[in-house]
Formats: C-alpha cells, structure tokens, sequence
C-alpha cells in the first residue's frame, strides 16, 4: 500500500510538473509574439502572419491550464462566507460539500465540449495546427478540475464514493451533449426523448437549483462553479442545446482583448517579488521626508504604483505592508493605529490608473474603448490620491511628526536605484496613449522590461526562481480567466432573455430620480465590494448595471468609473471588506481593532466616491480631448 502511495504521488508530481512547464512555456510565449508583431511592424511595416490567431489559441491554453493550477492550489475566487462558521467539523463538511457541487457541475462542463469540437470548429489551421486541437484543452482541462475537485473531498473508507458518484451523476446529466456528439443532429428516437426528459426536468427544477446555487455560493463554492451551474440549468430549461457553454468559453478565451490580462499580472508579480518595493520606499523617503506628511505621500504613492500592475489591493498591502509599516511607525514615528489605517486604505487605491486589470476588464464587458477607460480614470484616480495624501499631511501637523533634512546626495542615488521601475508607467502611457503599441503589445514589453530590469540589471530574482514567479501569478490569472470563460455564457442568456431590459425598465419605473438610482447603485455596489473579489465583481455584476446606466442616461465611461471607486472603498467596508482580512493578517491584529484604525480613512474615500458618482465631469473631461 505504501509502495501504491509512492508511485501516485510521483506520477502526480510528473503530472503537475508537466502542468507547470506547459503554462510557464505558453506565457512565454505569449509575450513574445506580441513583441516579434511589434518588431516586424515597426521596422519592416509588416507583421507577422497568423500571429494573432496564434496568441488568441495560446490563450485558451494558459486559461485552461492555470484554472486546472488554481484548483491545485485551492485558490479559485470565491465569496467563503464559511470563515465565519465557528468549528472546524461545520467548515470541513462545508468544504467536502462545495467540493463534491463542484466536481458535479464542471463535468457536466467538461461534457460540452466534445460536441462543440466535433460540430462547431471547422478545422481551420493555425499555422500548421489545426483548431480542434487547440480545442482539446477545454474537455481535457475541465476534466481534470472536476477530478480535484472530486478528490480534494476528503472522503476516507466507504465515503469514496461519493466523489466517484458526483464524477457519475455529472456525466449521466450531461446525456444531451454526449448524444449530440455521438448522432450529431439526427438522434434515434429514444434518445430524444431521454434528452427530453432532461429537459423538462430542468423546466420544474430551474427554480430551487438556482436558489440552492445562491446559497452554494456563500458556502464557499468557487464563483465559475456556480456561474456555470446557472448557465447550464437556465438553458436546458429553455430548451437550448447546453453544448453553447463550451462555445461560450472557447469564444471568450480566445478573445484578443484579454491577452492583456495574463501578461500584466505577471510584471505585477516580478515587481512583488523583487526588491522594488524597497528601492521606491527609499526614493520616495528620501525626496518627501522633508516635508511634513512626506511619507504619507510617498506610502500613497508607492501603493498607487504598485496596484495599477498588480491590479489586485491583497498583493500591495502583504507584498509592501511591512516594509512601509516599518518606515512609518519606526523612522517617522507614526502612531500604530495611524499607520495600519493608512496601509489598509490606500491598499487598493492605484485601480483608476493605467494600466489597471480592472479598467481594462471594465471596457472589456462595457465594450468601451480601453484608451477611453483610461483617460476616464485618470482624475478621480488623483483626487482618491490627493484626498489621502492631504488627509494625512494634516494628521502629520496635528501629531507633530518630525522632518527629515533633505539631502540631495541621498535623493540621487536612490533616485539611480529605482529610476528603472518608476519610468516604466511613464513609458507604457506614452506608447499607449500615442499609438505606438497596442494594449497587448504595451503587456509584452512591460514584461520583458521589468523581467530585465529585476533579474538582469538588480539581479533581485535569480534566474532559478524565474518559474516560481510565473507559477505564483497562474492561480490568479487561472481564478480571472475561469470566471471570464463562464461570465460570457451567463451574460448572452441574460441578454437573450432582455433580462437586463426589463430590470431597467422597472428601474425607471419605481425609481424616477436619477440621482436616487446613483445613491442605490451606490449602497448596492459597496455591498458587492464587501462580498466579492473585483474580477468576480466586474464579471458578473457589471453586465447587469450597464442597461441600468444607459437607460438614466449615463456615461459608459463614468459608469465604469463609479463602479470600480465603489468596489475599492467596499474593499474597506465591515464586516466583510476583502482589504481588512488581509490586514488583520499581515500586521496580526484583531478584526475591531483594523476596523476603528480604517474608519476614518473609510469616510474620507467615502466623500470620494460621492464626488466621482454625482460630477461625471471628473470622469469625462479628458474624454474631450
């Protein structure tokens, strides 16, 4: 038994080594097609052919690969509700629950696929491959999530089988889509009529599976789990054929707009990774300190900086909470309840700022033009900075914090340290904004930039660690892109049913003032901040709010704008606001305390947020230009 034990778990070693190479080697890969396009534009007015169906179908690869990474690592984005649950035998069966619903509804996933390739793809070469093999991803990825799903149960003696049947169950639920892709189009009798069986089951059953998916979801089932439950019973209750998900999701990750997503992730995590963080603390310490408040311009700004890449509040504050803690409360001195306040809220306040994950999943959904989303974000992005920063210059002169003299040779050679990293936004918006490079091709060199800049020139990620840094960003890219795959399916069943419509057509009816609609989107989305990650946000809530937008007749940019400044203060909201968690964790205090040392930071973005929802004109004025 032990001997079986150990070649189990090499062959799962080999497997998730093989894994690991095939998503290490198609990010690769995709930023440096990017790159040679570029190249062969720019200097031989040419690009090179088949390059963009290649990326895209490269695509689908790192987002089927890193979703089966991120059901590895447990690291799927979801609402877990289930931390509150006091017990460890409650969060266990939670947890086997949430598991078994999970392998249940991606076999079912799994099975869609097949018909689709054999059906929907016409065998076009890219290159010299054909599309169906890129396609083979889909059933061979979902099928190995539904298996850890199914294995990560936890079950021991006879409740084994209970993954086994959830595997099984899956399966025999996913009867429309295996006959389809046996028969194709013309089924024997008895199978239509099994699939009509099917069918009329999902009819009377479409309404108790949604709310018991509902309450899934703040069981800790991961959010493209439950969107992919949803999609699939609200189409076989419609009568649609269930094989559309699996079109749904090739089309969505083979979505050219969304290459962007993976490659700016990664420059986030080379700069988390390095000593970056470290060389802006200096250079920013060293041109401030002499100011009263200097360091909270510089901790502002450095977050700033750090989120815009990294898109994500979680990475700033545990990749550069200690560090600026130290300098804050140590070197300054700052009280501990000022200092932890100020980290936790300014968390997440780069997100307005190109080149920002968010901004660009919102013009993304929004069918915005990114360049639009961009300049749209750009003055609220510095009046949440400037707030913050004067907010805490006036603590400064109330606490009578000490100054530092300036020192011009000190400013220098941290200004040598960290002048690589701190031109590079500057380079990317200039390259951007002017049209030398699209947004795809801006990710490819922001990549190869900083991986030279941090293991070439500061040598501060040796060349062995260069496939952990990768390895760290696939289950965040894995968690984005699993719920962007399946997002896309639920929205055209939203759209198709003018669900949206209709919701806005009530809206205007119960709700006739439109600064009133502003104040409940307001309160509603500060709710959503609480709840929920801002991928899982954009993804799934967004689409819904964008008739609503339209119909009170507001700008999509500053619609966009509005709902990303109110995620970011949710992410600081009791009790569930995702940045106080994070905190607690990372400077190791108690849940009340975080809370009282944010508040007033929280009513001061709080102001903020009212500014940018009621005076569109932050929002669109650079628009004019």
């Amino acid at each position: 038994m032990t001997g079986s034990g150990e070649v189990q778990k090499k062959l799962r070693g080999i497997l998730y080594s093989v894994e690991n190479g095939l998503c290490v080697l198609s990010l690769i890969l995709l930023t440096l097609l990017p790159i040679a396009e570029a190249a062969a534009r720019i200097f031989f007015n040419t690009g090179i052919r088949g390059s963009s169906l290649f990326m895209i179908h490269l695509l689908l690869w790192v987002g089927m690969l890193s979703g089966m990474a991120a059901t590895r690592n447990e690291e799927h984005l979801a609402i877990a509700l289930v931390q509150y649950f006091s017990g460890e035998g409650i969060k266990r069966r939670l947890r086997a629950f949430t598991n078994l619903l999970s392998a249940f509804v991606v076999t079912i996933i799994a099975w869609t696929a097949p018909a689709f390739i054999r059906i929907g793809l016409s065998g076009r070469m890219i290159g010299f491959i054909p599309d169906r093999f890129f396609a083979l991803i889909i059933p061979l990825g979902y099928g190995v999530i539904a298996c850890r799903f199914a294995r990560r149960t936890g079950f021991s003696g006879w409740k084994r089988i209970f993954p086994f049947l959830a595997i099984l169950l899956g399966t025999l639920a996913s009867f429309p889509s295996i006959a389809k892709f046996i028969w194709e189009f013309d089924l024997p009798l008895w199978a239509y009529e099994i699939a009509d069986f099917f069918y009329l089951g999902a009819w009377y059953l479409k309404v108790p599976v949604v709310i018991f998916l509902f309450i899934a979801a703040l069981t800790g089932t991961p959010l493209f789990v439950i969107m992919g439950g949803l999609v699939l019973i609200l189409l076989q209750a419609a009568g649609s054929q269930v094989d559309t998900v699996a079109t749904d999701i090739y089309s969505a990750l083979t979505n050219d707009n969304i290459i962007a997503i993976p490659l700016f992730t990664l420059v986030g995590f080379f700069l988390s990774e390095s000593k970056a963080g470290i060389r802006l603390v200096e250079t920013f310490r060293s041109l401030f300190s002499w100011l009263s408040g200097g360091m909270i311009i510089a901790t502002v700004i450095i977050c700033a900086f750090f989120t815009s890449f990294t898109g994500a509040s979680g990475v700033t504050i545990l990749a550069l909470g200690g560090i600026l803690y130290t300098v804050l409360s140590e070197h300054a001195p700052y009280p501990e309840r000022f200092s932890i306040g100020l980290l936790t809220s300014v968390g997440s306040i780069g997100l307005l700022f190109p080149p920002s994950l968010p901004l660009i999943l919102v013009g993304a959904m929004a069918q915005i033009n990114i360049f639009h989303i961009f300049l749209g974000g750009l003055i609220p992005g510095f009046i949440m900075v400037a707030a913050a920063i004067i907010f805490g210059i006036v603590a400064s002169v109330r606490i009578k914090i000490p100054v530092e003299s300036f020192q011009l040779s000190r400013a220098l050679r941290a200004l040598k340290g960290s002048a690589l990293e701190i031109i590079l936004p500057f380079f990317l918006i200039i390259c951007y904004f002017t049209g030398i490079l699209s947004l795809v091709e801006i990710g490819a060199v922001a990549v190869i930039y900083i991986f030279i800049v941090e293991v070439v020139v500061h040598r501060d990620i040796p060349f062995a660690r260069i496939p952990a840094v990768f390895l760290k960003a696939v289950p965040i890219i894995g968690g984005v892109l699993a719920i962007l795959a399946l997002s896309q399916s639920l929205s055209f069943y939203i759209v198709d049913t003018d669900m949206p419509v209709m919701l806005a057509d009530w809206m205007q009816e119960t709700v006739r003032s439109k600064f009133l609609f502003l104040l409940l989107l307001n309160l509603s989305l500060l709710v959503v901040g609480c709840l929920m990650d801002i991928f899982s946000a954009i993804l799934i809530v967004f689409p819904l709010i964008i008739p609503l937008g339209l119909a009170y007749g507001l700008d999509p940019v500053h619609l966009g704008i509005i709902f990303i400044t109110n995620l970011e203060v949710g992410f600081l909201t009791p009790p569930v606001g995702l940045n106080l968690f994070l905190s607690c964790y990372r400077f190791k205090r108690s849940f009340v305390d975080i809370c009282r040392y944010v508040f007033p930071f929280l009513l001061i973005q709080l102001v903020v947020v009212i500014l940018v929802t009621y005076v569109p004109f932050f929002s669109t004025f650079l628009l004019r230009f």
